[in-house]
C-alpha cells in the first residue's frame, strides 16, 4: 500500500511526458506541413509569375511586329503615295501654264485641289501609324499644328493653351486617332456654322484624366439646328473610348469638351 502513491505517481508522470510529447509531436506536424503548403504556395506563385512573365513576353514581341509593321507601311505610303501625289501635282500645274481654255484651268485647278487633299489625308494617316507619336505632347503638337493649317486660309484667329500636361504620357494608337478626329470634326464643325472669329483650344491633364475643349465665339448651336452625323460620331468616338463628349452652349458660342482617361 506504501508504494501505491509511488506507482500512481511515476504513471502521472510518464502520462505527462507522453502528452507533452504528443503535443510537441503535433506542433511539429502542423509546423512542418505549414511550412509544406507555403513553398507549395511560393511555388505555384512563382510558376504563375513565370507565366505571366512568358504571355508579356509575348505580347511585347507582338506589339513589336506590329510596331514595325506599321513603321513599314509607313515608309512605304511616304516613299510610294508621297511620290506619285508630288508627281501628279507637278504635271497638273505644268498642263495649267499650257491650257489656254479656262474651263480646262478650272478642271486643273479642281485636280490640285485633290491632290492637295490627297496630301494631307495621307500626312494624317502616317501620322497615326508612326508609333513614336504614340505620346500625349505629339498629339497635342500634331493637334494644335492641323488646327492652325486648317484656319490659316479663314479669318478665324487660333489660340491654344495646355495645362499640366505630362507630355510623355502614352496614348495608344487608337485612343490617339479618335481624339484626333473628334478635333478634326469639332474644329469643321466651328469652321462651318459657328461664323466665329476666334477659336481656342485648351488641353488639360490631371492625373490620369485628359481633357480637350474647342471653343468658338461664334452664334452657338440653334435651337431648331438638328444634330447632324458629326456630332452623333463624336459622341460615339467618345463612348468607344469609355470617354465623355459634352456640347456645351455659352455666350458667345459653343465648346466641345471631350474627357478621356489615359
Amino acid at each position: 500500500m506504501k508504494q501505491l502513491p509511488d506507482t500512481i505517481r511515476l504513471a502521472y508522470i510518464i502520462a505527462v511526458i507522453l502528452l507533452i510529447t504528443f503535443v510537441i509531436f503535433i506542433v511539429l506536424i502542423v509546423v512542418l506541413y505549414n511550412k509544406r503548403q507555403l513553398f507549395f504556395v511560393q511555388q505555384q506563385q512563382l510558376k504563375e509569375a513565370e507565366y505571366q512573365n512568358q504571355l508579356l513576353q509575348k505580347e511585347l514581341e507582338k506589339q513589336k511586329v506590329l510596331e514595325q509593321e506599321r513603321e513599314r507601311i509607313s515608309h512605304d505610303m511616304h516613299d510610294d503615295l508621297g511620290a506619285g501625289i508630288s508627281a501628279l501635282k507637278l504635271q497638273a500645274e505644268f498642263l495649267k501654264q499650257k491650257a489656254e481654255d479656262d474651263d480646262l484651268q478650272n478642271d486643273i485647278d479642281e485636280l490640285l485641289k485633290t491632290s492637295e487633299e490627297m496630301n494631307i489625308s495621307m500626312r494624317e494617316m502616317l501620322w497615326s501609324l508612326n508609333s513614336g507619336n504614340d505620346t500625349l505632347g505629339s498629339f497635342i503638337d500634331y493637334a494644335i499644328l492641323y488646327t492652325g493649317n486648317f484656319l490659316k486660309k479663314t479669318k478665324i484667329v487660333l489660340h491654344s493653351e495646355c495645362e499640366d500636361i505630362i507630355t510623355e504620357t502614352p496614348v495608344s494608337t487608337e485612343m490617339r486617332r479618335n481624339l484626333f478626329l473628334c478635333l478634326k470634326e469639332a474644329v469643321n464643325n466651328v469652321y462651318k456654322h459657328s461664323h466665329a472669329n476666334t477659336l481656342k483650344l485648351s488641353f488639360s491633364q490631371e492625373k490620369n484624366n485628359f481633357s480637350m475643349r474647342i471653343s468658338d465665339n461664334g452664334r452657338g448651336i440653334q435651337d431648331d439646328q438638328s444634330k447632324g452625323n458629326g456630332l452623333r460620331n463624336m459622341k460615339r468616338r467618345m463612348n468607344e473610348l469609355s470617354g465623355e463628349c459634352n456640347i456645351i452652349s455659352e455666350n458667345p458660342g459653343t465648346s466641345f469638351l471631350f474627357r478621356v482617361t489615359l
